[in-house]
């Protein structure tokens, strides 16, 4: 195992002289006349600056710590025998023939054109700036996309009035967006954690901007913290001091403001309170929900301790909520310290194993089992289909932050490009877009310029990357002659170490298939 470099990282942007000792991080020598590159030396002059990744709010972060089991010590089983969910006529049964559709809810069910959705983009600046292009690309490819907390709370032209939200143009232009440019799949997902719960936001955004799929938030994989922010003036940390977040340090301290006017502060952190989760109180708030006009309700939890993702089940199951996200360490977040998001929680792997044990458990005493979705670091198709096997049947989606957004951010970054190389050689930029973009002609047919409006060079990315993820995931699933995603189980999956195999109660690759080879040879290992 690979661990984290407590004293150094490209995430902060650090590193060391010479070689770190292995359990400090710090140099084996440490320089009185260093300038202090490293953690602990540039601590020493940004202080609490340095618990994030670098330049805050405008990178997103991943773990760089390797666990002892992660999804590529699975590898996926093909077969050359057969095929489920099709005829097995080698004329019919081609890979593009796979059906990489998706159904998830209780009544009012969801149809996806494919197994993913987006990370919570919520009230960072990064995620307001790709709304438009994510919330486009999620519509035209037929995924869900979640608008995450604190939106309202963070809109500097929200109306709150008695301490409730009455109208967020914020939130109100990006669940419009989205409704512009629905195609008939995938949905949109608005989250709330404590702050949005105090603020009435659920009530507002289902009563006032029709949102009908509602999520409660206990937290994510990479912190077990709420979301925190950078403020850039006063006047904004004060307005977010009095609508009752958590501004450090503190804007209303005469102190604070001296600092600032002298320039020895030169931003606020804006923090969210924890959640305290209660049973009692959590179906009282589904029910609420429910009255209030909520088509289907989700629970996102983090990588708490095992015994919070058997509440999560449970009470997910108790209360026949349509989806249950579970998100595992080492995924990506652009709002969480660095070392937390390395040194705490479940890893994705793990604590995937233990909701199929505990879901296999429930749907064995005949209890309702909700659908569920993985998330924590998973970016390519082999981690969509081993991310469905290794909880098949329960787990239905795959949840994929960093990876959805890499892909809208660098379609962002080329139409800047294509924008300024048509006006420099004074070419057609519809032509340019087609030469450039893969998918580009196959998005104008499909929206004819003047019917939608345009399609932003982000939707685009994210677009593209979305039709390569399903070519792919159909490649892997065609080769496993599984035509369907309700056929992958996890006999679809072998384990490539011993350990894998121990975590998760998949084969190990030695071991697979040992009842079935004995039958055909009379041959046992």
């Amino acid at each position: 195992m690979t661990f984290s470099n407590p004293n150094r990282s490209p995430a902060t942007l650090t590193k060391t002289r010479v070689k770190p000792a292995p359990i400090s991080g710090i140099c084996v020598t440490c320089l009185d006349s260093c300038p202090g590159p490293c953690e602990i030396g540039r601590s020493a002059i940004r202080g609490r600056e340095m618990l994030y990744p670098q330049p805050f709010g405008n990178v997103t972060a991943g773990a760089d710590k390797d666990y002892p089991v992660d999804l590529s010590h699975f590898n996926v089983q093909g077969t050359c025998v057969g095929a489920v969910g099709i005829e097995a006529n080698s004329d019919k049964a081609t890979f593009p023939a796979v059906d990489v559709s998706a159904e998830i809810g209780v009544n009012a069910k969801v149809q996806l054109d494919f197994p993913c959705f987006t990370g919570a983009l919520g009230s960072t600046e990064i995620a307001r700036v790709h709304w438009e292009a994510m919330a486009i690309g999620a519509a035209i490819s037929g995924i869900i996309i979640v608008c995450g907390e604190n939106v309202c709370g963070m809109d500097p032209q929200a109306e709150i009035k008695n301490g409730r939200v009455v109208h967020s143009p914020e939130m109100a232009r990006r669940v419009k967006i989205f409704k512009d440019w629905y195609q008939g799949k995938g949905d949109i997902i608005v989250q709330a954690n404590v702050e949005d719960g105090r603020l009435g936001v659920p009530e507002y955004v289902i009563e006032k901007l029709g949102v009908e799929f509602f999520e409660l938030k206990w937290g994510q994989g990479a912190k077990n913290i709420g979301g925190e922010v950078k403020l850039h003036t006063l006047e904004r940390a004060k307005l977010l001091r009095d609508r009752g977040y958590i501004v450090l340090p503190d804007p209303q301290n005469s102190a604070t403001e001296e600092r600032w006017i002298a320039k020895g502060i030169k931003e606020f952190e804006r923090h969210s309170r924890l959640g305290m989760v209660d049973e009692d109180e959590f179906y009282k708030t589904v029910e609420h929900l429910r009255r209030v006009g909520a088509k289907r309700i989700s629970l996102k939890t983090g990588a708490y301790r095992p015994a919070d993702l058997a509440r999560a089940v449970k009470f997910a199951s108790q209360a026949k909520i349509d989806l249950l996200t579970v998100d595992g360490a080492g995924g990506g977040t652009g709002m969480s310290p660095w070392r937390m998001m390395n040194e705490w929680g479940v890893p994705t792997v793990y604590i995937e194993c233990l909701l199929y044990e505990y879901l296999k458990y429930l749907d064995g005493k005949g209890e309702f089992v909700p659908d569920c979705a993985i998330a924590g670091g998973l970016s390519l198709e082999d981690h969509i289909f081993k991310g469905l096997a290794l909880g098949a049947p329960y787990v239905k989606l795959v949840c994929m932050g960093r990876s959805i957004m890499t892909a809208s951010m660098v379609g962002t970054n080329e139409g800047r490009k294509l924008e300024a190389m048509c006006q420099r050689e004074e070419r057609d930029c519809k032509e340019a877009y087609v030469e450039h973009f893969a998918e580009a002609a196959t998005l104008r047919r499909r929206f004819p310029l003047g019917e939608h409006g345009i399609i932003p060079p982000g939707a685009i990315g994210m677009y593209s990357y979305i039709s390569r993820l399903t070519q792919g995931l159909q490649q892997f699933m065609a080769g496993a002659r599984k035509f369907a995603l309700k056929h992958i189980t996890r006999d679809d999956l072998f384990a490539l170490t011993e350990e894998a195999a121990k975590i998760s109660g998949i084969p190990y690759v030695m071991d697979a298939d040992a009842d079935e080879v004995e039958k055909i040879l009379g041959y046992r290992r």
